[in-house]
């Protein structure tokens, strides 16, 4: 028994020493020499996956896409673990219905959130070629519904495209053009973009009113709406636009920067058609042009823009020449300027000139400085090759008032006058334009003419 004791009882510090000397070789030790030099997994050589996948879930996402950058093994591991169910279930936040969050500002928490997994996907993926990175992102987001074009059931309630938006807008950031180039055509393919675009660009307009809302918000909250950069926007809305013949262009610009209903976010086709609207309604257009005339659209010439604009007047009919004149002043100096002038010199005196008398109109409703259209006058005037080009264009825009003045007259005269009645108000104003637009030409002629004694 002595010996039987004896040797239990040597056996158990051998036990221990042995214990030891897996803990003192181990990655965790710290007194280590250089001849055990650490593995590309660092400290984590030693423990399980399964462990090591538990650590992960204490450290925030921005830890972990730090963590990533530590060696290409790590990185690796990263990626197998994003994969997992684990991995989805912690990085994959799929609140994006439930808007209200206390002390928080309107789905903030999850839109940061993204941005963080957006940073750790472009770090772990670092060593990847573009085109088996956007696999394996796509690979790991397909499971969430809210990300795809036709995935949620209410999408105007939700911040599912925007997260995505996000994630794509950091994982994307600081990529050269012909890799952004592959992320569009890999994003178009994958949600079936050109067919569905076709379908409402060459369909009657409103007849499919879900897809083209859809449309609207996939090419607005994934692809445009979170860049810093104009420059960025552009190319986005340029890679979104430019496949289509510029009738095609119009309709689908209507449809991603046009009017929608406040009720359902259907667009609102007739909105320029069936009577003045207002400045909320043009804003979305008119920032669209201004960033496609811009120097960032290195693809766009001014005379592309142009047509552009003209089409855009026509759909899905013939807007009002005020909704017209409102969307150039709208788009600024250049664009209304260069517009005006291509009537100019393709001698369409009259259409130009009915054209300034609603911008007069809109300035006096919209309350701008009557100045700016006398001014704007004098560029257009000087675009006119000879005098008598000049003059006709002069009494062309003097017949246009009075024709306007007579025809806002008889709608006043034959109007019910009751509360919705706005012929009056409109003719009102058109008075006053038109008082103010000479008095300022009469400011402009005193001052230039000679003193008298």
């Amino acid at each position: 028994m002595s010996s039987g004791a004896g040797s239990g009882c040597a056996s158990i510090p051998s036990r221990k020493h042995r214990r030891s000397s897996r803990r003192s070789t181990g990655c965790w030790d710290t007194l280590a020499t250089d001849s055990q030099a650490l593995s590309a997994l660092g400290r984590f050589q030693s423990l399980p996956l399964e462990i090591f996948h538990m650590v992960l879930k204490y450290l925030s996402v921005k830890d972990i896409s730090m963590l990533s950058m530590v060696s290409k093994t790590l990185s690796q591991h990263l990626i197998h673990y994003i994969s997992t169910s684990a991995g989805t279930r912690r990085l994959l936040l799929q609140d994006f219905h439930n808007l209200e969050l206390p002390g928080r500002r309107e789905g903030a928490s999850v839109l940061e959130h993204y941005k963080s997994l957006g940073l750790l996907f472009k770090r772990c993926t670092l060593l990847l070629p573009t085109r088996d990175r956007l696999k394996y992102v796509h690979k790991v987001l397909s499971e969430v519904s809210c990300f795809k074009l036709s995935g949620c059931a209410s999408p105007l309630h939700c911040l599912g495209l925007k997260c995505y938006g996000v994630l794509l807008q950091i994982l994307t950031a600081g990529w050269d053009e012909l890799e952004c180039h592959r992320v569009f055509n890999f994003l178009w393919e994958l949600s079936n973009l050109a067919r569905k675009v076709q379908t409402v660009v060459s369909s009657r307009a409103g007849s499919a009113r879900k897809l083209e809302m859809r449309i609207r918000l996939y090419c607005r909250r994934v692809l445009l709406n979170h860049w810093i950069h104009r420059s960025d926007s552009a190319f986005w809305l340029t890679r979104i636009l430019k496949p289509w013949p510029i009738v095609n262009q119009a309709r689908l610009l209507y449809i991603i920067f046009g009017p929608v209903s406040s009720l359902d976010g259907h667009v609102v086709w007739q909105k320029m058609t069936e009577g003045p609207t207002d400045e909320t309604s043009l804003k979305g257009l008119a920032e669209a042009i201004k960033l496609l005339y811009g120097t960032e659209a290195r693809e766009w010439t001014a005379d592309d823009v142009i047509s552009l604009v003209d089409e855009l007047s026509v759909v899905p009919q013939e807007w009002l020449m005020e909704n017209n004149a409102r969307l150039l002043l709208l788009s600024g100096n250049n664009i209304c300027f260069t517009f005006m002038a291509s009537k100019a010199v393709n001698g369409r005196a009259v259409e130009l000139a009915r054209l300034m008398v609603f911008m007069t109109l809109v300035c006096e409703k919209d309350l701008y400085c009557m100045d700016w259209v006398v001014r704007m006058m004098q560029k257009v005037c000087r675009v006119f090759s000879t005098p008598w080009e000049r003059n006709n264009f002069l009494q062309c825009l003097e017949n246009a008032f009075a024709h306007l003045l007579m025809d806002m007259l008889q709608a006043v005269l034959a109007g019910g006058h009751d509360e919705e009645d706005n012929s009056f108000l409109n003719l009102f104003h058109l008075v006053n334009a038109q008082a103010n637009f000479h008095k300022e030409i009469l400011h402009l002629a005193m001052r230039s003419s000679p003193s008298t004694t």
